[in-house]
């Protein structure tokens, strides 16, 4: 991390001199709530993926991890809920805070650290044998998570995901019987059963079509008023419409590092390195 616990965002390289932009908020902001990241390092076997990364995400935020694909941007992702560890031969250095808690402790459970940080993935995963009511409460019944009123959590979960009116009349239908737009929006209710903190998005939009795209995207800025989202975009024009910061990450032939990081209207109209300039821009990626 920065000194200063109120600077946003830090990256470092050991082989590419890296310019470091900084923004700076209240501490009740940032301060120990939230989710941060201190040194991540990742290797799969022997190797070395992503170098030194340290990012912090503010509370009621979308924060969007930008950058060409082989980059790091989704491994990083799968290691602020642990999901790295489900890849053979993954290992990782550093550390990544919840709250102020480490989440890779060694009394930490990790099933209960994914309930906590949710996690949405670029093609649409609804369970083909439930129902849409069953789909959004699976979460609940793997967790042993008991609700007295399913009822309304299964109401409030579709309409946070923009998604109730839609499909109101027809809970009982397959999931799988939804649109490829509902779908993802059906897994989006159901990470949000069991009230995570934070939601990771890896490329929730990519097998979309712009309709349901836009209508994703109205929801993950609904869903930021009251939790931490970070989402990973190789679509520039989504960066700039949902995200409240960016981080650009680049592996220049090495370990995927951040080149930059900052509030998302800075990365896209001054950028302090020329390749953010040139990838926001388009020159490349």
């Amino acid at each position: 991390m920065a000194n200063d616990e109120n600077d946003l965002i830090t990256g470092v390289s050991a082989q590419v001199p890296i310019a470091v932009s900084a923004v700076s908020f209240d501490s009740e902001v940032v301060g120990e709530q939230g989710l941060r990241t201190q040194g991540i390092h990742v290797w799969f076997a022997k190797h070395h993926v992503l170098e030194d990364v340290c990012l912090d995400f503010p509370a009621n935020s979308v924060t969007g991890l930008i950058g060409p694909s082989g980059c790091g941007k989704s491994t990083f992702l799968r290691v602020l809920n642990r999901m790295h560890e489900f890849i053979p031969t993954a290992a990782m250095a550093g550390e990544v805070f919840l709250d102020g808690e480490e989440i890779y402790g060694p009394k930490v459970d990790a099933t209960a650290v994914r309930l906590k940080v949710g996690m949405v993935f670029q093609k649409p995963n609804p369970f083909p044998s439930m129902t849409i009511a069953q789909n959004v409460l699976a979460g609940l019944k793997l967790a042993n998570i008991k609700v007295l009123d399913k009822d309304s959590l299964l109401e409030e979960c579709l309409m946070r995901a923009g998604l109730w009116k839609e499909v109101k009349d027809r809970l009982k239908a397959s999931g799988s019987s939804l649109s490829g737009g509902q779908q993802q929006r059906l897994c989006i209710a159901r990470a949000l059963a069991v009230k995570p903190k934070v939601l990771l998005m890896d490329e929730p939009c990519s097998a979309l079509d712009p309709a349901s795209t836009l209508k994703v995207e109205e929801t993950i800025v609904q869903l930021s008023s009251d939790m931490t989202i970070v989402i990973v975009t190789h679509n520039m024009q989504q960066a700039a419409r949902v995200s409240d910061y960016c981080a650009f990450f680049l592996s220049d032939g090495g370990p995927g590092q951040v080149v930059e990081a900052d509030r998302t209207a800075v990365i896209f109209s001054s950028p302090t390195d020329a390749r953010t300039a040139d990838y926001v821009q388009g020159r490349f990626g």
